[in-house]
């Protein structure tokens, strides 16, 4: 087998298998994470740049300025963000030992019971009080134990076997007050070199700086080389998928801009608005939990919890009573809710095109892909996924499952709901569809493809004979329930329905061209004839008897539709469209193949002698032909009909 078979193969089991190609995904951002996490930040920090460094360039600068600008301005907040907090941070744990008493009261006045699970817990938190309490401010030593001082005098007239007796018992009482403990056994490590000791002491600061220095040159590299990359991206498409990856390059582009901005600021906002009402509360250090709440807050889910918790301990251990902590509680709970609830979602909650619940396990699985990073990340990434989602069809599941657009099409919901043979539900999805809609619409968009789908299930054996018959009596009972709807036409057809009403004569027979579908198919084009005044007759393909259509042939003004539904529409049509023009070969006949694709033109020649006048896929076309009296024929179809007659001579 040669090398170009076996990559085609490769490429071809990709393709056909999106979910190995999405597990092959996985492994390579697991195991290329050293890589790929300061690629997601710099990218990350690129699309929260780049509507500044834009209308920086706007305002007629150059790209090397205005990328300068920007990111110099961004790092600096960053640096003096670090600055304040790092200050704050060691001043509040400078003070903490001032607090002791506090912390001890509180524990204190908290009324448990003397057993059970809560006050095994009270104790050990008084237990780590304590030893907290004797590490930071360390007491005197315990007094050591010393021996009695032995009178010679009380042994004199003792024997020789009292004496051993005496001097055994001190010697017992002495070890049970003083017992000897073994001398722990210590392992002592050899001198580490200098390299190696310079290495160990810098490594936990080196490699953080590494990883943000690596960041901020690929930061500066997206900033100044956005077409560069883009054409990349484009030519690793190819050129046949330009538009479709042009498209989800400024969707995802546009969506992360807008969230990140969106987010930044309102986080901002909240940590400004957080910190001055800990001013006016006189919490000490203010401005450090503001800040730390706006930054934390970025990490979904767990920041604010982290941030919020901390406070609330912080204020505790600050102050005497119980109110500054419960009015920070309040104010937390406070300003959480409105900002996640209302402020947020008017934002950019639709911003993102992700659902909370696929935010959330999203959140889980980069988080324990890439750790903190991942997490900070998410929701970004996932944005990505459901662009790529959304525009390459191998991919597609991602868009449907993490997408927040969940709901099934007006038609699909409508079918259903008649499969469970919930008619209440399927009734209140047709009200809701013509809720400012026309009659036409509900039965050309949720009827006439909800018989479709069903045709195509019976076809294919997997709709029995209970559920058909319940779906059918079903959409009957709506368009009896609708008949009479006021918004019968749109603009469209609004003009010619009322001429048809103005004008007499002109009958219309209606004719399914195989079953019960087909049938009420054509009793909804029917029913809207005679809203418009056209007298109508339905009848059924085994009612369309010889007599009967030489009786309908004598009138040269009736018009005549054929209703056929897929999968077999075109096979039942043109069997009965030759024996409808055996007996009416000069009067108009329209062919309605229901949800056809393909030009009609086309379908229509495929007919043979007995094509029809038109052919119409949708019932906007079907009501177009047949609410004119007489539309005039074209020559084709005269010629066509007068040929009829002497090829059968």
């Amino acid at each position: 087998m040669s090398t170009d078979t076996i990559s085609q193969s490769r490429k071809t089991l990709l393709a056909s298998e999106p979910l190995l190609l999405f597990a092959a995904g996985l492994a390579a951002l697991y195991f290329g994470r050293d890589i790929f996490i300061p690629l997601a930040m710099a990218l990350t920090l690129s699309f929260l740049l780049t509507p500044a460094v834009m209308r920086l360039e706007r305002m007629h600068l150059r790209r090397g300025p205005s990328v300068i600008l920007v990111v110099v301005a961004a790092f600096g907040v960053l640096t003096v963000i670090g600055w304040v907090v790092s200050a704050q941070m060691l001043s509040v744990v400078n003070e903490l030992p001032n607090y002791r008493d506090n912390i001890e009261s509180k524990i204190n006045a908290i009324h448990v019971p003397t057993g059970g699970p809560l006050a095994r817990a009270v104790t050990s938190i008084k237990g780590l009080s304590d030893d907290l309490s004797r590490l930071v401010v360390p007491g005197p030593p315990p007094p050591a134990v010393e021996p009695k001082p032995v009178e010679p005098s009380q042994f004199r007239h003792m024997t020789r076997e009292g004496l051993e007796r005496q001097i055994l018992k001190m010697e017992a009482e002495a070890q049970s007050k003083n017992p000897i403990t073994p001398t722990p056994v210590q392992v002592v490590q050899p001198h580490e070199s200098l390299p190696a000791y310079l290495g160990s002491l810098l490594l936990p600061v080196v490699k953080p700086l590494g990883i943000f220095a690596i960041v901020v040159v690929f930061t500066v590299y997206m900033l100044f080389k956005r077409e560069d990359l883009r054409n990349r991206v484009l030519l690793l498409a190819g050129e046949g998928q330009i538009n479709v990856m042009t498209q989800a390059l400024n969707d995802a582009g546009q969506r992360i801009s807008t969230y990140l901005v969106m987010n930044v600021l309102v986080n901002a906002m909240y940590g400004a608005v957080f910190g001055f009402c800990l001013y006016l509360l006189h919490v000490p250090n203010a401005t450090l939990w503001g800040v730390l709440i706006g930054l934390l807050r970025l990490v979904p889910y767990f920041g604010i919890m982290v941030a919020g918790t901390a406070t609330v301990i912080y204020t505790l251990a600050v102050f005497p009573g119980w109110w500054h902590s419960l009015f920070v509680v309040l104010l937390f709970v406070t300003m959480e809710a409105l900002v996640s609830n209302f402020l947020e979602p008017w934002l950019y909650g639709t911003h993102t095109g992700v659902s909370p619940l696929a935010l959330l396990v999203t959140a889980l699985i980069w988080t324990m892909l890439w750790g903190w990073a991942g997490l900070i990340l998410s929701t970004p990434l996932t944005v990505c996924l459901i662009v790529v989602g959304r525009y390459l069809p191998q991919l597609r599941f991602l868009y449907i499952l993490l997408g927040e657009e969940a709901e099934l099409a007006p038609e699909a919901a409508f079918y259903e709901r008649l499969l469970a043979m919930d008619h209440g539900s399927a009734r209140k999805i047709a009200e809701r569809y013509l809720d400012g809609r026309t009659l036409v619409e509900l039965y050309d968009a949720v009827l006439l493809p909800a018989l479709i789908l069903a045709e195509q299930d019976r076809n294919k054996g997997n709709l029995d004979t209970v559920r058909s018959t319940y779906l059918y009596q079903s959409i009957t009972e709506v368009m009896a329930e609708h008949g009479d709807s006021r918004n019968v036409w749109p603009e469209s057809l609004r003009v010619q329905a009322q001429r048809a009403s103005e004008r007499k004569g002109c009958p219309i027979v209606c004719v399914a061209a195989h079953d019960e579908a087909d049938e009420l198919a054509a009793m909804m084009v029917a029913q809207l004839l005679e809203r418009a005044g056209r007298h109508t007759m339905v009848l059924s393909s085994s009612a369309l008897t010889p007599e009967i259509l030489g009786r309908l042939g004598q009138d040269g003004d009736t018009s005549a539709l054929l209703s056929a539904l897929p999968p077999f529409a075109f096979a039942h049509a043109r069997g009965l469209c030759q024996q409808i023009r055996e007996h009416l070969p000069k009067n108009r006949l329209v062919v309605a193949l229901w949800g056809t694709d393909g030009d009609p033109e086309e379908i229509r020649s495929r007919f043979g002698k007995s094509r029809p006048t038109a052919i119409a896929t949708n019932l906007q076309q079907v009501l177009t032909q047949l609410l004119e009296c007489r539309a005039p024929r074209t020559t084709e179809a005269l010629a066509a009909n007068a040929a009829e007659p002497a090829a059968a001579g």
